[in-house]
């Protein structure tokens, strides 16, 4: 057996501890094979999420739901130990190190599970360079070919590719003063003077890094999030320890075998379920989350901080189960369903991913100071006399500075990639899926990550890519 990892970022980490951790399996006895890890970039396991960069760039959720090692919610947090120490965020009582350290622990699990392989008999490499496409070779072997020529033969393939680069919506790339992809903040924001003038297309968590990075390097200019919604993301509530009883992938599970479907029905039943035994009304809550889009978002703000101590469990339970159910659920889902849950992307990207508080602070203390706004209804970018002209709904404005904040839709095919998924697509391999995203035809090919068809309608958190990562490894260690 020979496994080839294609992409060396936190989804390959997932993956690499699933396989580690999969010891039932007949592959794993005696010499089972090799497994190479294709990746060019110099930042090898942090993607490019989590390397080096400034220290205002948290991690932007508590340590329960970002392990790498599926099911085990204290992975993170042990490994993080004393390094927390200093960087706890002291509204959400828990630490949120820069995202950097969380490379390190990328980083660091991913040498353990490749020792961990090696001991179990596996032949564990890195090859520095890009596949662009993966042929068959007769009935059973695969072969890969990289972009600097070299091929390599292979029995399966696990596609980890990763999310991509912002996509330029207005058209500004190579415009003087467009930053079109703001990662990593320590080399994009050096260009930007304290007095500049910025706008930042998009209002989610990629904007939110934006604003306290700016603030954090002592800018003092306007600051404009630009957006179609103007909708912000929630913010994480202080953790209370309960853990969902009944939103659980256990009684989902038992609900399909009983019934042989689910639906999104079935979903709220147990969410209502949830929250009776709490004491909170289901009907409220569900009225209160699709309302976001239409409230002031500065008076959103403000209640979003003050509810963070909150004892209402119903936001708690729903941003936890987004990651840990979400993914499975979302599986079994009739496509009606699916239709009914897309209708509310924005509502459930801010909800699923809510802004750490030290980071709402920032923003509120910004907005309170006039120095921040939110200006939704965007229509038009355009450079115009050194400048970009703004057009949205409330009129026209300008500025100095443009940067690009959006994050691809789920499941894009990365542009470095789009060689490499054709290739699987026209070899039959895999399939494109008409809503986005790549599903294997062959279970000797797993996609992991944002890239797999499977996976939910919001882009893919550790707890989602890492059950992905578990399922995988037991398909690629089955077949």
């Amino acid at each position: 057996m020979d496994i080839a990892i294609v992409g060396g970022g936190a989804a390959a980490v997932c993956l690499l501890d699933a396989l580690a951790a999969t010891q039932d399996s007949p592959a794993t006895q005696g010499a089972p094979g090799t497994i190479t890890v294709f990746e060019p970039s110099p930042h090898l396991w942090r993607g490019r999420p989590y390397g080096p960069d400034l220290d205002s760039v948290l991690v932007n959720a508590p340590p329960a739901i970002m392990s790498v090692r599926h099911g085990d919610f204290g992975h993170y947090k042990a490994w993080l130990g004393e390094r927390g120490g200093d960087h706890t965020d002291e509204l959400l009582g828990e630490p949120l190190v820069p995202r950097s350290v969380y490379g390190d622990y990328l980083a660091e699990s991913a040498e353990k599970a490749m020792a961990a392989l090696s001991e179990q008999g596996w032949v564990v490499r890195v090859v520095a360079a890009a596949v662009r496409e993966v042929v068959r070779s007769g009935a059973r072997h695969l072969v890969l070919r990289t972009q600097d020529a070299q091929e390599c033969n292979a029995t399966h393939v696990a596609l980890c590719v990763g999310q991509g680069t912002p996509p330029d919506l207005y058209g500004l790339s190579g415009t003087p003063r467009f930053t079109p992809d703001p990662y990593p903040l320590a080399n994009t924001l050096t260009d930007i003077p304290a007095e500049g003038e910025v706008a930042i297309i998009g209002s989610g968590l990629t904007a939110v890094d934006i604003v306290t990075s700016l603030a954090a390097r002592g800018h003092r200019g306007h600051i404009t999030l630009l957006s179609r919604s103007g909708v912000l993301p929630h913010v994480w509530q202080r953790p209370d320890g309960r853990r969902p009883q009944h939103l659980t992938v256990e009684r989902v599970a038992a609900l399909h075998t009983a019934r042989g479907r689910i639906t999104l029905d079935d979903l709220g039943e147990l969410l209502r379920t949830e929250l009776a035994e709490a004491g909170e009304d289901f009907d409220e809550f569900a009225t209160e989350l699709p309302a976001t889009p239409a409230q002031d978002p500065v008076q959103w703000l403000a209640r979003q901080l003050a509810a963070i101590d909150s004892p209402r469990i119903g936001r708690r339970v729903l941003q936890e189960t987004a990651h840990t159910v979400g993914p499975y659920a979302w599986r079994l889902l009739p496509e009606a369903d699916r239709v009914r849950l897309r209708r509310h992307l924005r509502t459930a990207t801010s909800v699923a991913s809510p802004m750490v508080p030290v980071n709402a602070s920032v923003l509120m203390r910004l907005l309170d100071s006039g120095r921040l706004t939110i200006t939704p209804g965007l229509q038009a970018i355009a450079p115009a006399n050194g400048r970009f002209r703004i057009r949205h709904d409330g009129g026209e404005h300008t500025a100095e500075f443009i940067v690009n904040a959006v994050n691809p839709p789920p499941h894009t095919v990365p542009a470095a990639a789009r060689r490499l998924v054709h290739s699987l697509a026209d070899t039959g391999l895999a399939t494109l899926h008409r809503q986005g995203g790549l599903t294997s035809a062959d279970p000797r090919v797993q996609v992991v990550g944002d890239l797999s068809a499977d996976g939910s309608f919001i882009t893919s958190s550790i707890p989602g890519v890492a059950a992905q990562a578990a399922r995988a490894a037991q398909a690629l260690l089955t077949y």
